[in-house]
């Protein structure tokens, strides 16, 4: 499959006892480089709304996503495309001497930790209208960005957060996204054993692992700026009990 990344969160499970129903909420990387074989198979999954999360200069680097029949798209940017841009350049095009002080010593995984952070607390009205449309009309459900392990990954532990999902349970997804088979191609300007090399390898691989620090710092942000993950959802996402309740009866069992 050419669509990396992708999973269905069947089955996980929430604080009281039930779980997020088969076929209701996917997850995956971008679908631009998506096969015949590979639309067919998203086209069997009966999908309402895909959420594309990434920005404008994500989607004219890797294309837009294939066009699956009756599937409504929705693209809600959770970076700004100009956010970065020369970083994520340095990334494809720089040479080891530039990358070791930009990346080297924790810098690439601090990077991360503040990237998830700002996410949870500049988003919200983005995260909400997520939430708000799942709760009204639109499961199932796919929400990709381009590795779909940041922004996605994001939103879908918003998302489980919203109806109770336990916080266990939205790390061990979460972490998924390393699985060898799953994991977002690194793209070089520069493919030769030096532009490749483990020491290259090694200074990158923060940027594009799942690590556990860096969802607990979005949790943590949750914590710090709203004192309770009850009013994070009430207060910053603006959801009612009425909302939380058609959620979970869109996404759960029971």
């Amino acid at each position: 499959m050419e669509v990396r990344n992708f999973r269905d969160l069947a089955g996980l499970p929430t604080v009281d006892g039930r779980r997020i129903r088969h076929g209701r909420l996917f997850r995956s990387g971008h679908l631009a480089h998506a096969t015949e074989s590979d639309a067919a198979f998203l086209a069997g999954l009966g999908l309402h709304t895909i959420f594309d999360f990434r920005n404008a200069s994500d989607i004219k680097m890797e294309g837009p996503d294939v066009v699956l029949p009756g599937v409504r798209n929705v693209n809600i940017p959770l970076t700004d495309p100009a956010d970065g841009a020369e970083f994520w350049a340095m990334v494809r095009d720089g040479e080891l001497d530039q990358l070791r002080p930009a990346l080297g010593d924790g810098k690439a995984a601090a990077r991360m930790t503040s990237t998830y952070r700002h996410i949870i607390t500049t988003r919200t009205a983005d995260h909400s209208r997520v939430l708000h449309t799942l709760a009204e009309d639109s499961v199932p459900a796919l929400m990709h960005c381009a590795a779909g392990k940041d922004r996605a990954g994001l939103s879908i532990a918003v998302t489980l957060l919203a109806v109770g999902v336990e916080r266990d349970a939205i790390e061990a997804d979460y972490l998924k996204s390393n699985d060898p088979s799953r994991r977002y191609k690194i793209r070089r300007s520069d493919n030769s054993a030096v532009g490749m090399s483990q020491e290259v390898m090694e200074l990158l691989s923060p940027l594009f692992g799942a690590h556990t620090e860096y969802l607990a710092a979005a949790f943590d942000s949750i914590e710090e700026t709203w004192g309770s993950t009850e009013t994070y959802l009430t207060e910053g996402l603006k959801l009612t009990a009425e909302t939380r309740e058609r959620l979970r009866a869109q996404l759960l069992t029971g």
